[in-house]
């Protein structure tokens, strides 16, 4: 899989909490983003870029399904808007590193 559109399909997801959803879907977001950020993590450990490695893995274990950690409304709204929006810069500094 392409990392910019998983990048951008993980960032959407997380944009779109934002939004007054079905519970369903926040769960559906939590499974996404896990596998996500654990394939991202992966490919970062593969390039040898530690630090990526360890945002991804802290990112997976923050958004993981199984032991949720009880934010609140807000905060998790706080934290999808952050990660999200950084996610997309990602794919853009990506992008100016490739064409440099």
């Amino acid at each position: 899989m392409n990392i910019k559109l998983l990048k951008l399909f993980v960032s959407i997801i997380l944009l779109l909490c934002l939004f007054d959803m079905p519970y369903s879907y926040y769960q559906f977001v939590r499974f996404a983003t896990i596998i996500g950020f654990a394939y991202l993590a992966f490919l970062a450990n593969k390039q040898a870029n530690k630090n990526s490695v360890f945002i991804y893995v802290g990112l997976a274990l923050l958004f993981q399904p199984f032991l949720k950690i009880a934010l609140g409304r807000t905060i998790w709204n706080i934290v999808d808007l952050v990660v999200g929006v950084a996610l997309l810069f990602s794919i853009f500094i990506s992008n100016e590193k490739l064409n440099k």
